[in-house]
């Protein structure tokens, strides 16, 4: 938080608030600030016949009112000329300052900060219930507890913090919309489809927490997975494109009980996960932790009760066969699906067809 402050105020100062499996990983907004002299003169002019001591003291006074105001405009994102209203340049930037953040900061999990974003978005959006219209990433409601202290939602704290300088620089943007974007950039920074956003999530208090429950347990089977997903409105389909999300990423003993990463390059988003699951031979792990499995040609990788249930189940087998043998298929789903679980039960006034779409880094 003090680093956030920090950078807070520098801005405030400044006055500037695919077919193969593998793929290459890798505004700020100008808020408007009054031109002193231009009011000096307003104010002068006003004055008419006033004598130059008695214009200087209404300037004075006025810059002063002014100086307040311009803080409680730029810490509530509008300009004293009205309410701000950022484009899609703004998010841009916002989007480009995300993306500069994972590739300096390496210090994390096999080097990217990348897959614990895409964690993020994936967990504040994936608690929605359709029957209730309550949850979802429509509120960040992750920044309290008893939410953040979920087990589901475990580790995902280094997530938010990570994000903490981006929001102190563009205080503009709500954090429900901050970590869908975040997400959104680090599938594209990591190689993966691009991911159309629109912006609109407005932040909530706690009474909006959801309860403890309505995301996946890796320890469950196929009728688990679609009761969950089920829940949000997912078909058998969608919910096999996302967990295709587990090409990123690892587990840790620490947080979920399982341990390891679903294949060998965790910070490329590619179309491994899936053909790993379909052409390696798969093994109970032993040891001391929670069921999981193992592959049997180095050992090294590994695969939860869920992710098998994905080959084992009927429904589910197809898809994940389909998206083994055709990278882009899978690309081209994903993105789709993704952009549906970013987007349940958000009110947005932006319609589907002006999403934006981000250039991502060269």
């Amino acid at each position: 938080m003090a680093s956030a402050a920090r950078s807070a105020s520098r801005a405030f100062l400044r006055a500037t608030p695919a077919t193969s499996s593998f793929r290459p990983a890798a505004r700020s907004t100008r808020f408007a600030v009054t031109n002193f002299r231009a009011s000096a003169r307003g104010y002068s002019s006003e004055a008419g016949s006033e004598k130059s001591g008695s214009s200087f003291g209404i300037w004075a006074a006025g810059l002063g009112a002014l100086g307040a105001g311009g803080v409680y405009f730029y810490l509530n994102g509008a300009s004293p000329k009205g309410p701000f209203v950022p484009t899609q340049a703004d998010y841009q930037k916002v989007y480009e300052a995300v993306a500069q953040r994972l590739a300096n900061e390496t210090d994390y999990d096999d080097g990217s900060y990348g897959p614990v974003l895409v964690r993020l978005a994936w967990h504040a959006s994936g608690t929605y219930d359709k029957e209730t219209g309550t949850g979802g990433s429509n509120g960040a409601t992750m920044r309290f507890a008893p939410e953040s202290d979920h087990g589901a939602n475990a580790g995902l704290k280094a997530a938010r913090d990570f994000l903490e300088p981006i929001k102190a620089q563009f205080p503009w943007i709500t954090h429900s919309d901050l970590w869908t974007l975040s997400g959104a950039c680090a599938i594209q920074e990591l190689g993966g489809p691009s991911i159309p956003w629109r912006p609109g999530r407005q932040d909530k208090e706690v009474a909006a927490c959801t309860p403890d429950g309505r995301l996946p347990d890796a320890a469950q089977g196929s009728r688990h997975i679609r009761d969950i997903f089920g829940r949000m409105g997912f078909d058998d389909r969608e919910m096999v494109a996302l967990c295709g999300a587990h090409a990123l990423g690892r587990c840790h003993t620490d947080r979920s009980g399982f341990d390891g990463p679903w294949n060998f390059s965790p910070t490329v988003f590619s179309n491994e996960f899936f053909r790993l699951l379909v052409e390696e031979k798969w093994s109970h792990k032993k040891w001391n932790g929670p069921t999981q499995f193992t592959d049997k040609t180095t050992s090294t990788l590994m695969m939860l009760p869920t992710d098998m249930a994905l080959v084992k189940d009927k429904g589910f087998k197809p898809h994940v066969e389909r998206y083994a043998k055709d990278s882009d298929v899978f690309f081209k789903e994903f993105s789709d699906v993704f952009v549906k679980l970013l987007e349940l039960g958000v009110p947005f006034q932006v319609k589907p067809e002006d999403r934006f779409v981000f250039k991502a880094s060269e």
